[in-house]
């Protein structure tokens, strides 16, 4: 009889875990993830911006909605025409409702961050006051993030099988350079639990070198 018992039991964790490493498939309403999600439990009682490391108690005029997978980028491989055709694509709408590509972004950032890829693109080209060093068309972010970049972009290349936004080798060299720390640790935790979801690149930064 324990034994019998003991089957289910396997099996339920085995299902637990399986639910939890794959896709967002909990959302797919991308206005009210931002809205009641992301600011509203998220970023609740504020944070940092990704890039800068300003901190902030409330979204205000500086902040937007930022995507470490840009979703210009997304509809570009999803060839699914304008940003307002794409929004009737239910595939794009899982995509842009996946909180683990989300960050609070200054809006300036985020707008010299349009059709850019992820480069390494050394001291050649002069850093800003937050640590970026951007040209015309490449778009490296500063160190202590470098990592969690990485991470973020291979979730996306891996989960929803959409190209790499530059070399994966530079994502996998800053994977390296940056490992998780408790900060990274800690929103992938909460994410998790609000989405139901992990990002295996993570938890288990090793795996990023056998994509």
């Amino acid at each position: 009889m324990k034994q019998f018992l003991l089957i289910p039991t396997a099996l339920t964790l085995l299902l637990t875990t399986t639910l939890v490493i794959g896709q967002n498939t909990r959302f797919s309403d991308p206005e009210t993830v931002i809205s009641e999600y992301f600011w509203g439990d998220l970023y609740a009682g504020g944070g940092n911006s990704f890039f800068c490391d300003l901190p902030f108690t409330s979204k205000g005029f500086v902040l937007t909605d930022g995507y470490v997978y840009p979703l210009a980028d997304v509809r570009s491989a999803l060839n699914c025409g304008t940003s307002r055709q794409c929004e009737q694509d239910n595939r794009y709408r899982q995509i842009a409702s996946d909180m683990h590509n989300m960050v609070p972004v200054r809006s300036r950032t985020e707008m010299g961050r349009r059709n850019v890829r992820y480069e390494d693109l050394g001291p050649a080209i002069k850093a800003d006051e937050c640590g970026i060093r951007q040209s015309a068309q490449f778009f490296e972010p500063p160190a202590r993030v470098k990592g969690d970049v990485a991470r973020t972009v291979a979730y996306m290349v891996d989960t929803y099988k959409l190209p790499w936004l530059g070399a994966a080798t530079v994502f996998k060299g800053w994977n390296q350079l940056d490992p998780p720390d408790d900060g990274e640790l800690t929103r992938h935790r909460r994410v998790a639990e609000i989405q139901g979801n992990e990002n295996p690149f993570v938890t288990d930064p090793e795996r990023l070198e056998r994509l």
